[in-house]
């Protein structure tokens, strides 16, 4: 059955209905927040910035705009991500967090989170501060910035409004995924990309031309194939097979059963190109703080990474090469061989032709590690897909390419599944 007959049918029961309107006006207040700008910043000086920075446009898309309007929420969902990196790092680094995340289940999971949420605040300080550091030393585009200057005070004012809105989105995020049909986070980058269309058909019909005809339908047609194989990748899996011996409890048998263990070809989603476009931000961000420093060699060294990030080339392989390895890294984060070894094994399961315990651990391994590669160098290539097509056709108004289109997929994917399961416990059948 087709996805909005999915929509359709729980729609009909109110209880559905009721979560799907509480989302809708949860994504509206968002879209409000977007257009409700930080008080000291002339928009109008940064009109090219956004235009001519690959970074930063791909910042502004997933901001929906907050970003080049210079609004309250301007850093999206990027402080509440990163902190989530850095959580997810410690916790492979220091032992107390793995046990906490591990051994103390759902409690643990809820103080990690916590943490992350504190985390956010002065993580969503140092960029907000960053990036107006940049705005003022005119770092991004020319002389932009030079009419942008700011009081102690009012700096201190408009920290604390970028602090609030990030906080603000990361609560909206939690109430959205509070409701059981689709991820918060997720969902409020789907509606910053789905809400910037408009704007990016308006830029495609004003600078159309004849000349541009065959470029346009040569987009389309790569837009049908990357959402086509972002489909078939995100719903790619690896079944390795696995009995269960027969047991005698008591009075009953037990087992005796075959199952498979699904490995999605891409179990880490969209978060590697969100992790990577976080972290690819505060080079910049970092460097920004030394421009007006008294030695020269350290202003110089600053101006100089900053200009690198900006240089299309090593923009496009470091984000590929972070993509890749974020991937691994998520994947290594979600799934873990040896606890799922281990618990095959107890319960009386083993992988035919596999002997149980490490054997069956290095089978895992080596199984995960091959189909990630795959998804790992897809994931790779969409990201950087609209910097190939920018460099054939020369168009830069196709700013929304493959990374936007991957989230939206995959989004759209990830709801249509929650609501399955929310139809299922429901009782609801009749649906493929």
């Amino acid at each position: 059955m087709f996805a909005w007959k999915k929509f359709l049918l729980a729609w009909r029961v109110p209880e559905l209905k009721k979560k799907f309107l509480v989302v809708l006006g949860l994504l509206m207040v968002f879209r409000l927040a977007a257009v409700i700008p930080v008080p000291g910043i002339p928009r109008e000086s940064l009109q090219d910035v956004f235009a001519g920075n690959q970074l930063f446009g791909l910042l502004d898309i997933f901001s929906g705009g907050g970003l080049s309007n210079l609004s309250i929420v301007m850093l999206g969902v990027g402080p509440y991500i990163t902190a989530s990196i850095v959580m997810q790092l410690l916790t492979m680094i220091v032992p107390r967090l793995e046990e906490l995340q591990k051994e103390e289940g759902e409690a643990g999971r809820r103080k990690i989170n916590q943490w992350t949420r504190l985390l956010t605040v002065p993580l969503a300080a140092l960029q907000a501060f960053g990036f107006i550091n940049l705005l003022q030393r005119g770092a991004l585009q020319g002389n932009v910035g030079a009419s942008i200057s700011f009081s102690r005070w009012e700096l201190v004012v408009t920290l604390v409004a970028v602090m609030a809105g990030t906080v603000f989105l990361m609560w909206l995020g939690e109430l959205i995924s509070e409701q059981g049909i689709g991820n918060g986070i997720s969902l409020i980058i789907f509606m910053g990309i789905v809400s910037r269309l408009p704007q990016v058909i308006t830029q495609v019909a004003t600078t159309f031309t004849p000349e541009l005809l065959f470029t346009y339908g040569a987009f389309l047609i790569v837009s049908l194939i990357v959402i086509a194989g972002v489909v078939m990748i995100s719903e790619g899996q690896r079944s390795i097979p696995v009995s269960y011996a027969k047991r005698v409890r008591g009075q009953k048998m037990l087992g005796g059963v075959a199952t498979h263990l699904p490995l999605r070809v891409n179990q880490a989603g969209v978060i590697p190109i969100i992790f990577a476009l976080s972290i690819m931000l505060f080079p910049g961000v970092v460097a920004s703080f030394f421009l007006g420093v008294n030695n020269q060699a350290i202003a110089n060294a600053a101006q100089w990474v900053v200009g690198l990030f900006q240089n299309q080339a090593f923009y496009g392989v470091m984000y590929f090469v972070l993509v890749v390895a974020f991937t691994y890294f998520y994947t290594s984060v979600t799934f873990d061989p040896k606890s799922i070894s281990e618990n095959i094994q107890k319960q009386g399961g083993f992988v035919p032709g596999i002997r149980p315990g490490r054997q069956t651990t290095m089978f895992l391994k080596y199984v995960v590690n091959r189909i990630t590669l795959t998804g790992a160098l897809f994931l790779g290539l969409i990201a950087i897909l609209p910097l190939i097509l920018q460099a054939f056709t020369g168009v830069s108004t196709l700013t929304i390419g493959g990374t936007a289109l991957l989230i939206v997929v995959s989004v759209v994917l990830e709801t249509m599944k929650q609501v399955e399961s929310q139809l299922t416990i429901r009782e609801y059948e009749g649906f493929s």
